[in-house]
């Protein structure tokens, strides 16, 4: 016999935990490909760990077209992509890669602007605030054109290719499985 209190919690508590199962394999799988995307525009060598490519240094436009093309194949391959979002999803990642480049030699001179502060004779306090102030304007540009293309690349995917891309990270990442 099940008590009023019982049978009131067994029926919601699955949906909850599907709803919030699919709420976060969408965050994860938006996260990583925020993460992707991001060392590719700052030329991390993230990515270079499952390849061995793009060891440090600068990379030409070719170099990281080549790199963007790679990663979008092995991305159409796990979530099983149609020609047609395949289509719109390229475009979407290659533009956001172009837009947030240019953050990356920015990003590069506030840093060396902050080395250089350090190297006076007196630290100079006034240079090494600006060069925070100017990384923080950076990371909020780039962290709100990576948001656009979530965005703009969730509502490509379904429901269920979204869970893939989640459950592939997830692997590939070594987080335990759900």
């Amino acid at each position: 016999m099940t008590t009023e209190s019982e049978s009131s919690l067994t029926p919601a508590a699955p949906r909850r935990s599907i709803f919030n199962r699919g709420a976060l394999l969408a965050f994860f799988a938006g996260g990583a490909l925020a993460a992707g995307v991001a060392a590719i525009a700052h030329g991390d060598d993230i990515g270079a760990w499952h390849r061995g490519m793009m060891m440090g240094g600068a990379h030409g436009t070719a170099d990281v077209a080549a790199h963007v093309d790679h990663v979008l194949k092995h991305l159409y391959v796990e979530i099983d992509a149609t020609e047609a979002q395949k289509a719109q999803i390229g475009p979407l990642v290659k533009q956001a890669v172009d837009d947030l480049l240019p953050l990356r030699a920015q990003a590069q001179a506030a840093h060396a602007q902050a080395i250089d502060s350090l190297t006076q004779s007196a630290v100079d306090r006034a240079a090494l605030e600006s060069a925070r102030a100017s990384q923080i304007q950076l990371m909020d540009q780039g962290s709100k054109r990576l948001t656009q293309l979530l965005a703009d690349v969730g509502d490509v995917l379904t429901p269920g290719q979204r869970a893939q891309l989640a459950a592939h990270l997830k692997k590939m990442h070594g987080m335990p499985a759900s």
